[in-house]
């Protein structure tokens, strides 16, 4: 599955779509952080995925530190895998979050529906947002994009 991605393969961006480029891989992902999908069959049943495509994905995604495998027994049945979020699986909430917002408001349909991100302890309702440094939120129409190297934003 993976390849490298134009030119610039030094780029973030492509580095993140050599491994999230593929629209089951992200659908996968969906079910896992929204869902809380873990089973073979969950993600079977949600996505409607053929079986060979849905194990090379999560076999993928395993070996890309994405999700974790670990064996499950329940009584009076064989072992079984499930698949866990690793830390970074977790933090693509954001690119979820990002990516279901985009859609709400550039793709709307009237039966649509969007998962809403909430902080686990007290259930308060969370937004994305672009925040400077000093705390101040900023419109996305109001900024500017431009290439920078890894080194001169970690920490940021």
């Amino acid at each position: 599955m993976p390849k490298s991605l134009g030119k610039d393969s030094t780029c973030s961006i492509a580095r993140s779509l050599e491994v999230l480029g593929d629209r089951w891989t992200l659908l996968i992902l969906r079910e896992a952080l929204i869902e809380g999908s873990t089973r073979f069959q969950e993600f079977r049943e949600a996505l409607g995925v053929a079986p060979n495509l849905l194990a090379q994905r999560l076999t993928f995604l395993i070996e890309e530190g994405l999700l974790t495998r670990r064996t499950y027994q329940t009584a009076g049945t064989r072992a079984r895998d499930e698949y866990v979020l690793t830390e970074a699986g977790r933090s693509l909430n954001l690119v979820i979050a990002a990516l279901s917002d985009w859609g709400r408001t550039c793709r709307p349909r009237s039966d649509g529906t969007s998962p809403s991100f909430a902080v686990e302890d007290s259930g308060t309702l969370v937004r994305l947002a672009f925040v400077t440094e000093d705390g101040d939120q900023v419109d996305a129409e109001q900024l500017v994009a431009r290439r920078a190297s890894d080194r001169e934003l970690v920490g940021r």
